[in-house]
């Protein structure tokens, strides 16, 4: 995490944080449905691809409260995975897709930001139903500003 200029709002710093993280998943054929459940840091997921799924959109958010506001919720990363495509995916070291911008300085030393991982099935046909995760984890975040990583 670190500090930057943010140029769409007013012209204050407001934090930048950087998450990096393990998705395990194997989607699989069955009759159980959806679960997902954590397993040190790492999110491990089952699903049915049954004839009226088309594809899952799934997407990784963070959730955390602020003294400015009770409830911050910001995308970090999302995949497509298509009927037919390879069920299973080994995801290492993963960096965020978008940025994971405060408005403000909430994230420094916040002890409670909470990753979670949900998804849309998008069937061929009927209603879109949008579905979150049973498993989730919680992440501190350092007390001090980080310059000299790249990411």
């Amino acid at each position: 995490r670190k500090n930057v200029e943010d140029f769409t709002g007013p012209r204050e710093r407001s934090d930048l944080g950087f998450v990096t993280f393990d998705i395990t998943a194997d989607i699989l054929n069955g009759k159980n449905g959806l679960q997902t459940f954590w397993n040190k840091n790492t999110l491990i997921l089952f699903f049915i691809f049954d004839w009226n799924v088309k594809q899952l959109f799934l997407y990784l958010s963070a959730e955390y409260s602020t003294k400015n506001n009770a409830l911050n919720q910001v995308v970090l990363w999302d995949k497509i995975i298509l009927r037919g495509d390879n069920p299973r995916l080994s995801l290492k070291d993963m960096k965020s897709k978008y940025f994971f911008f405060d408005d403000g300085n909430g994230l420094k030393g916040n002890r409670n930001i909470t990753l979670t991982l949900s998804w849309n099935v998008v069937p061929n046909a009927g209603i879109l139903p949008l579905v979150t995760g049973s498993g989730h984890v919680s992440v501190p975040f350092p007390d001090t500003y980080e310059t000299t990583k790249s990411y």
